[in-house]
C-alpha cells in the first residue's frame, strides 16, 4: 500500500441504482446515518503479530477516516446520496477526515460540526495474516452549542447501530420521518442479551445481526433458526454468516434467501460488516429481489476484504464491473455461481480497467498542491 497522493480522492459513483426511482419531491438524501469518526491509521504488510518489547516495521501505512465514516463511504461508492452527522475536531486529523469524505466521496456533511479544541479520536489498525489488531483513543464530543440543523433529515433510509440498553431518539423521528431503519447490533457487554434492551428495535425495517448475536438474542443453537425466530420481531432479518455466507428472512413477503460467501483471500476485514450493510441497503432500496440483494451485500463485502483499510476498500461500481468482466472470462468458473450473479449485467457499466484495480491511497502529510 503505497501512498500516491495528498489529498483525499475522488470516488464517482458509474451507477444510480434509484436512478428510476428519483422525482421532484424526493426526500433530502437516500440516506441519513450519525456516529463517531475515527481518524484510522493502518499498518500493512506485517511479518506477524507486534511482539512486547520489540519494534515491528510495517511494510505499507494508510491514513483514512474510519468509525461511522467506514459505512457513509461505502453507501456513497455505491451512488446512494448519503448524509452523515458527526463530530470533527478541529485538528489537522479533523480538517483532513472532512475533506476526505466531503471532497473524496462526496458526502453530505451539513447536519456534522466542527468543535473547538476537541480533538479527532484515532485508531491504530496493524493488519497481519488476514486479521487486524486496533487500538483506540478519544474523548465523547461535548454537546453542540446554538442552533444546529434539523436531524434527522427526511431520507429513504437511515443506518443505525443499536446498542444494548439504550435508545437513541433520532431512530424514532427518522422513521416517523418515513425513512426506512436498516440497524445492526454490536457484543452485549452487559452479557444479558435480551431483545427488550433494544428498544429501538420497533422501529427497524431490517435488522442484520452476525451468527453468533442472533442465536444468543433467541436463545438458539441455529443461525437459521435464529433468523426466523427475529423475523417475529423485525420484519426483514439478515444473519451473516461469516465464511458461509448469508442467510434472510422477509416475514413480509413470505421469503427466505440463502446465498454462500464468495472465497478470496482475506488481506484485511476492517469494514466488511459496514459494506455488507451498504449493498444490502442499495438493493432494497432498488427494490431488487432479496437473493440478489444477499449476492450483492456479499460480493461487495468480498471485495473489501481484498483492500486494506475501512473506508479506503470499500467498492465502488467500477470495481464491481471489473470483477465481473474478469470472473466471466475464468475457464473454471462454476456456471450455478455465475448465474447467481447474472442480474448485475444490466446495471454495471462497462469496466474501463482490468481486474484487480489497485486504488490511490489518501495519507496525512503531503502539501495541497500536488
Amino acid at each position: 500500500m503505497t501512498p500516491t497522493e495528498g489529498k483525499p480522492q475522488q470516488h464517482t459513483a458509474d451507477v444510480d441504482p434509484l436512478g428510476a426511482l428519483r422525482a421532484p419531491d424526493d426526500p433530502d438524501c437516500d440516506v441519513y446515518l450519525t456516529g463517531t469518526v475515527f481518524l484510522d491509521i493502518i499498518f500493512t504488510g506485517l511479518a506477524s503479530a507486534p511482539v512486547r518489547g520489540t519494534e515491528s516495521w510495517a511494510r505499507g501505512m494508510g491514513s483514512s477516516p474510519g468509525g461511522i465514516a467506514n459505512m457513509a463511504s461505502a453507501l456513497a461508492r455505491l451512488g446512494l446520496r448519503t448524509s452523515l452527522a458527526a463530530a470533527f475536531g478541529d485538528d489537522h486529523y479533523g480538517e483532513y477526515c472532512w475533506d476526505a469524505l466531503e471532497q473524496g466521496e462526496g458526502i453530505d456533511l451539513s447536519r456534522s460540526r466542527t468543535v473547538p479544541g476537541w480533538h479527532s479520536p484515532v485508531t491504530v489498525s496493524m493488519a497481519y495474516e488476514g486479521e487486524r489488531t486496533m487500538v483506540s483513543h478519544g474523548h465523547e464530543a461535548p454537546p453542540p452549542e446554538g442552533a444546529v440543523p434539523e436531524c434527522p433529515p427526511r431520507a429513504r433510509a437511515a443506518v443505525a447501530a443499536l446498542t444494548p440498553g439504550r435508545s437513541e431518539g433520532w431512530i424514532a423521528r427518522a422513521a416517523g420521518h418515513g425513512a426506512r431503519v436498516f440497524a445492526d447490533v454490536g457484543w452485549d457487554d452487559t452479557g444479558r442479551w435480551d431483545l427488550a434492551g433494544l428498544p429501538d428495535l420497533a422501529y427497524c425495517e431490517a435488522f442484520l445481526p452476525n451468527a453468533e448475536e442472533a442465536m444468543r438474542y433467541t436463545r438458539t443453537d441455529c443461525p437459521k433458526a435464529a433468523a426466523r425466530a427475529l423475523a417475529e420481531v423485525v420484519p426483514l432479518v439478515v444473519v451473516t454468516l461469516g465464511a458461509e455466507g448469508a442467510y434472510a428472512v422477509d416475514s413480509a413477503a413470505g421469503a427466505t434467501a440463502e446465498v454462500p460467501a464468495i472465497d478470496v483471500e482475506a488481506l484485511d476485514p476492517t469494514g466488511a460488516g459496514d459494506v455488507f450493510v451498504a449493498g444490502f441497503v442499495t438493493g432494497t432500496l432498488a427494490g431488487w429481489p432479496l437473493a440478489d440483494r444477499l449476492a450483492f451485500s456479499g460480493l461487495t463485502a468480498a471485495l473489501s476484504v481484498q483492500e486494506f483499510g475501512g473506508s479506503l476498500s470499500a467498492p465502488g461500481w467500477a470495481e464491481v464491473a471489473a470483477w465481473w468482466s474478469y470472473v466471466q472470462e475464468l475457464s473454471d468458473q462454476d456456471p450455478a455461481a455465475l448465474r447467481r450473479y447474472a442480474f448485475l449485467t444490466g446495471l454495471l457499466p462497462a469496466p474501463t480497467r482490468p481486474w484487480p484495480l489497485r486504488r490511490a491511497v489518501p495519507t496525512i502529510g503531503f502539501g495541497r498542491s500536488g
